[in-house]
């Protein structure tokens, strides 16, 4: 074994064991393997920065603005009258996964998710339909979709590169599309009969079990509050309000026994319950929120011009990490955040040093006149359904248009997608779909890192011989059985890698090996490289596998075995199906 296998396969172990321990950051880890690969000699210093002009990296780029300018513009708001439309939730689950046909293939689906989640919540409930029935297809129909084009997800769009790099003439922007579509409609008709048994019904389990739907809120006792002088479990507030004491904190010590303790003027009581049944004990007992970020009073109050909002820590979020008194002064001083709500943990110290994590739920007030810039900060996902929504105008038509002539500009070969993307990014921004700021601010620039920095390491797997080396002591042993087990065996581990670590992460690694076993064999690469495609943009097993199973894990209170009950007969349906219909639309040998 050469120096070069050794160092290139030393570099991508480590890299596969932080993606998957998540020790570090997916940018981090993405410009870690850039610099270890200059530094051990397996690529040069310009093809290690090529990622970032890398044709896919800028297409990328684009489309993110292009999501933005359509959600921006109002172009979408009309889903949400046609979900509001239907009474049938079978219909109704139809009608969301139609939905993503039309827009996950060109849209990005974790935009496409962040825009429908709150629709999705709000509609269902108009129909006595739980959410949670529907927000997983929701997550998953916008991943079907995603493989029937180019550029329907990142991860295609960087395998195409690295096949491109590597020989192979690359794929059109619909040339899977056929097989794409089959893939598609079997995922629904698996929704559809599915979805209703495998799916929880109601939030009522969860929130027992996990406290779905409860804030952890700050509240302090007023000098007036009737609490004065009487314990928590004396007054009935708990009882009462159905709500739960955490903690009681007074002089900045926490009490030993709460419940048991005489309250005092100015004492905080932490407590967990239903943001409705906060807002009443408040009113009852005299208490008040504690607001970090600005002075408070004895008298402070919520506001007949403040409007609640329930928003979600997004998962490119730049506020990850960061605090309540954090936000509220950098991002808005008119903010108040009155309690935050994490999925599987109670939250028991103070908030105001409690920091925020992905797929977070913070109960919030706002002027009115800023909820609209709410709804379009790509931060925070508005979970709410009482938001000011844009008035129609030209300019949602005006960016529905600009997304069709770039989808058919790259179709048809006028231009390289880059190039459409591109311009269809300035035109969004010069109509005034959204503002330069707003633009740079829509890029997922932790994805972008992603893709550009992994790209050498795609490039140092193939000429440094790393990749033909794990296909000669793997996937070889498999070859004297044909290339058709070769490509379950390459499709199966595709699949699991990615729900353990990132899409970007498993594209990179197992593309060359795709192409060096094609290579290996005598046949066509095209095969493989589709089955890397599908089985790493297609991840149905854990709500940590997809950003979009991470969304609605959130959004939804969906346990994590959700995923795993109806995810893996999934994922396991996809891998039969790629075993059959993929050597048939993609021959080993084509004529």
């Amino acid at each position: 074994m050469s120096w070069d296998i050794i160092a290139t396969l030393a570099v991508t172990g480590i890299a596969v064991f932080l993606f998957a321990t998540e020790k570090m950051r997916m940018d981090a880890i993405a410009i870690l393997v850039l610099c270890s690969l200059v530094v051990l000699g397996q690529v040069d210093v310009g093809a290690a920065l090529d990622g970032f002009s890398n044709s896919a990296t800028i297409a990328v780029t684009a489309m993110f603005v292009l999501a933005a300018g359509l959600q921006n513009s109002g172009a979408l708001d009309s889903i949400g009258r046609i979900l509001g439309n239907v009474k049938s939730p079978w219909l109704f689950i139809l009608v969301l996964c139609g939905i993503n046909a039309v827009l996950s293939p060109f849209v990005n689906n974790t935009a496409v998710v962040a825009v429908l989640i709150p629709i999705v919540i709000a509609a269902a409930q108009n129909i006595n339909m739980a959410p949670s029935k529907a927000l997983i297809p929701l997550s998953f129909a916008s991943q079907m979709a995603g493989v029937c084009t180019l550029i329907g997800t990142s991860t295609n769009l960087l395998i195409n590169a690295i096949a491109q790099k590597q020989g192979h003439s690359g794929f059109g922007m619909f040339e899977f599309a056929s097989l794409g579509i089959i893939f598609f409609a079997v995922g629904i008709v698996y929704l559809l009969l599915t979805s209703r048994f495998l799916l929880p019904e109601s939030h009522l389990e969860l929130e027992q079990e996990a406290g779905f739907g409860k804030y952890v809120a700050e509240l302090k006792v007023n000098k007036d509050s009737p609490l004065i002088g009487k314990s928590t479990t004396d007054s009935g507030l708990n009882e009462e309000f159905n709500l739960f004491t955490i903690g009681v904190l007074r002089d900045g010590e926490r009490l030993s026994t709460p419940s048991h303790q005489a309250l005092q003027k100015h004492d905080i009581l932490l407590l967990r319950g239903e943001s409705e049944d906060l807002t009443k004990a408040r009113e009852k007992y005299g208490l008040h929120y504690v607001v970090y970020g600005r002075r408070a009073s004895d008298d402070d109050n919520l506001n007949d011009d403040l409007m609640v909002s329930e928003m979600m820590i997004s998962p490119t979020s730049r506020w990850i990490g960061g605090t309540i008194p954090i936000l509220q002064q950098r991002w808005n001083k008119n903010a108040t955040v009155l309690g935050i709500q994490r999925r599987s943990k109670v939250i028991r110290e103070r908030l105001r040093g409690t920091a925020f994590k992905m797929g977070d739920i913070l109960l919030l007030t706002l002027p009115k006149e800023d909820m609209e810039t709410l709804r379009k900060d790509k931060d925070f996902i508005v979970l709410s359904s009482d938001l000011v929504k844009p008035e129609d105008n030209w300019r949602g038509k005006f960016a529905l248009g600009v997304m069709a002539l770039v989808v058919l500009a790259a179709a048809f070969g006028v231009v390289p997608i880059a190039i459409s993307a591109l311009l269809g990014a300035v035109a969004m921004c010069l109509a005034g779909c959204l503002t330069a700021d707003e633009a740079y601010h829509a890029i997922d620039w932790k994805i972008i890192l992603v893709l550009a920095g992994l790209l050498p390491l795609g490039e140092a797997m193939a000429n440094s011989g790393a990749a033909q080396f794990i296909v000669d002591n793997t996937l070889g042993k498999a070859g004297e059985f044909g290339p058709v087990v070769v490509l379950a065996v390459l499709y199966l581990l595709t699949m699991v890698l990615t729900e353990f670590m990132s899409n970007a992460g498993t594209a990179v690694l197992l593309t060359p090996i795709a192409v060096s076993t094609a290579k290996m064999l005598g046949v066509d690469a095209s095969p493989f490289i589709i089955a890397v495609m599908f089985a790493a943009a297609t991840s149905f097993m854990t709500p940590v596998g997809y950003q979009t199973n991470t969304m609605v894990y959130a959004a939804g209170g969906y346990k994590f075995t959700d995923f795993l009950k109806i995810g893996l007969p999934l994922n396991l349906l996809y891998w039969i199906l790629g075993i059959i219909l993929i050597p048939i639309f993609f021959p080993f040998n084509p004529a």
